[in-house]
């Protein structure tokens, strides 16, 4: 909900040869603009599920890449199943008749499911169901890339699934949207590090961050992330 101004679900995964987002959230194209990432030069984007904190942003990146850009290069989009109807009707909603223009770059969709690894670019990408109802299933995505392993917790209360979407990951970017357990879906710190010892991940990087959380992020032992930051893995 866009505690303490932070920005919506977006993130940007570099290698020397491959770039891949993962999730685009109603401010993903923002959030581009302000970081000096060029929309133009991704070719690959992977949801991990359909909630709009998660995936909208994509509606302002397809207007961007047909009206501004003047996009040519092709473009995946890779989600849970139904992400194209989602998407299209989402973007139908907000404006009329833009879905039925057409493309003048090739855009493909690519449903992902569970524990079945998807190649998206240089990318091996394999989607873990997790717990968060969202109107199709929702995913925690461990992604290869570049020799490395970073891992997505996605939306989600706990479950034994992230320890095997975690397991040796060099970076696991996990939810934490609250402080002290909730009964609502998502994953809060308490109940993270009392499970801590079932993760093997070599780091991990909290995001999702609520209220609860924002309050107490410079005595955490865990780390935060924030809006713009660079991590090296």
């Amino acid at each position: 909900m866009g505690s303490g101004g932070r920005l919506h679900s977006c993130f940007l995964l570099e290698s020397d040869s491959s770039r891949l987002l993962v999730d685009c959230g109603a401010t993903g194209l923002l959030a581009m603009r302000r970081f000096g990432v060029d929309p133009a030069s991704l070719g690959t984007i992977a949801l991990t599920h359909l909630h709009g904190d998660h995936y909208t942003g994509l509606v302002y990146f397809l207007l961007e890449a047909r009206h501004v850009s003047k996009r040519k290069e092709p473009l995946t989009i890779a989600g849970p199943p139904g992400v194209e109807a989602r998407l299209m009707s989402t973007m139908e909603l907000l404006y009329p008749g833009s879905a039925a223009i057409g493309y003048s770059f090739p855009l493909e969709f690519l449903e992902l499911h569970a524990e079945v690894p998807a190649k998206l670019g240089d990318a091996v990408v394999t989607p873990f169901e997790v717990v968060h109802p969202s109107g199709a299933p929702s995913y925690g995505l461990r992604v290869e890339l570049g020799g490395k392993v970073i891992a997505f917790s996605g939306d989600t209360e706990w479950t034994d699934a992230l320890v095997a979407l975690s397991r040796g990951a060099d970076l696991f970017v996990c939810e934490s949207q609250h402080y002290t357990p909730f009964p609502n879906h998502h994953l809060d710190y308490q109940t993270l590090q009392s499970k801590r010892g079932q993760l093997t991940c070599k780091r991990i990087l909290l995001a999702h961050l609520g209220a609860q959380m924002l309050a107490r992020a410079g005595e955490l032992e865990l780390e935060c992330a924030e809006d713009g930051m660079k991590v090296v893995v």
